[in-house]
């Protein structure tokens, strides 16, 4: 699908799996590397898109998201371009601990995180609004230099959602309970003008 005249698509890219994810652990910034599952999922998500036109590709600099966007801009002999802004939320003293873990070490904070708290940021980490100004500032700034393109970007789940709630109007909260999971390799397509978002599919 080409862009639309007049605006920026967006190919939004969750990066592959990795053993953190298989194994349920939270990754946040942390920076393990695609397992051979997620090097097989951007393979396979590389043959789907190697007909469409992408003119950049764009990822955030860890090493998931990275080794994700060099499998999928190889087809189209693009450079993939780095942005820190587009990293997942940091969340602190969470990083590497599963989710019984975190109740057993934070369990005042895994009562915040489950009811939506705006204000909640992890330990020693960020909130989610902190993370979605960054990522949709990053994103709005790939909009404009790349008006009647198709880019490629890769990220992660929670920026994806960040953008998400963005478009939509609605809080990060609102916008995780309307769409919890976003799947390894996992494509959304939005459109942007003037720094405006929208959701394509």
């Amino acid at each position: 699908m080409a862009s639309l005249d007049g605006v920026a698509t967006l190919l939004l890219v969750r990066h592959g799996e990795t053993e953190w994810n298989r194994t349920s652990r939270w990754q946040g910034q942390a920076d393990p590397p695609l397992n051979d599952l997620g090097r097989e999922q951007a393979r396979a998500l590389a043959a789907t898109l190697r007909e469409e036109p992408i003119a950049a590709a764009y990822s955030s600099d860890l090493r998931r998201a990275l080794e994700t966007a060099e499998l999928l801009a190889s087809p189209h002999r693009l450079e993939v371009r780095v942005d820190a802004r587009l990293r997942e939320v940091d969340v602190g003293g969470w990083s590497g601990l599963s989710t019984a873990e975190i109740e057993d070490s934070f369990p005042e904070g895994v009562v915040r995180w489950r009811a939506g708290d705006p204000e909640h940021s992890f330990e020693n980490g960020e909130t989610y609004a902190a993370m979605g100004g960054r990522v949709v500032t990053a994103l709005a700034e790939i909009g404009c230099r790349h008006v009647d393109d198709q880019v490629l970007v890769v990220l992660h789940g929670g920026p994806v959602r960040a953008l998400l709630a963005h478009a939509a109007g609605v809080s990060y909260e609102e916008q995780r309970a309307r769409r919890g999971h976003v799947a390894n390799c996992d494509v959304v397509r939005i459109s942007v003008e003037d720094g405006a978002f929208r959701g394509i599919d």
